[in-house]
């Protein structure tokens, strides 16, 4: 769900975002992700906070093995795609208008084996929620940055997550308004912070529901 182009370490960092493709290695495969940044933006670049979460869910600090995931606006789907490998059943979801850009990069990425154990759907925050059960494991990657979608991505993942599941966010704090999205979150759920990487300046939380003993 991304629509506004982040300062990347100025021009130069945003060049590799107007490559047509960028190459991952990740759960043994060799991950080729198509990306569209002249068509759909950075809705269709690959991000450093999808590329972190990744190396992250790759080390085994969740276990994925046979669980529900979905990813809330995947882009380019790398996450989800990673997932998929690491054995979970994945539900990767982005707005109508990135979907088929997405379902191109899940076919050319994924086994006919692994292309059963995923759906590609789509999911505008806060609408038509009543379509989604509760998943094992929600993971985002730089999806904190838009102020007006707080209330609605608060309300998709306050919808989506049962008091087992775990959710995952990997960002960077760029500006007070990523806190406080943060700090909304921490209303509802506990959450803790897993992960930075220094190379990148990127963080990952991760968040469960709070319980009344949680409240004490």
């Amino acid at each position: 769900m991304a629509l506004v182009p982040y300062e990347e370490s100025g021009v130069h960092g945003l060049k590799k975002f107007h490559n047509s493709e960028a190459t991952y290695h990740f759960a043994n495969h060799s991950i080729r992700i198509r990306q569209n940044w002249k068509e759909l933006g950075v809705a269709a670049v690959v991000w450093d906070a999808a590329v972190v979460l990744c190396m992250y869910l790759e080390t085994g600090a969740v276990d994925l093995h046979g669980r529900s995931v979905i990813e809330l606006g995947a882009g380019t789907g790398l996450v989800g795609i990673v997932a998929a490998m690491l054995g979970a059943r994945v539900t990767i979801t982005d707005r109508e208008v990135a979907l088929d850009f997405l379902t191109m990069n899940v076919r050319e990425n994924l086994s006919s084996n692994l292309q059963d154990k995923v759906s590609v759907t789509p999911l505008t925050w806060g609408k038509s929620l009543e379509n989604f059960s509760t998943f094992d494991v929600i993971v985002g990657a730089d999806i904190i940055y838009l102020e007006e979608t707080f209330p609605e991505l608060l309300k998709t993942i306050l919808h989506l997550s049962s008091e087992d599941s775990l959710v995952l966010l990997s960002c960077r704090l760029r500006y007070q308004r990523d806190q406080n999205f943060l700090d909304m979150l921490k209303q509802d759920f506990v959450v803790t912070e897993v992960h930075y990487d220094s190379n990148t300046d990127v963080h990952i939380f991760k968040a469960h529901k709070k319980t009344p003993r949680n409240e004490l």
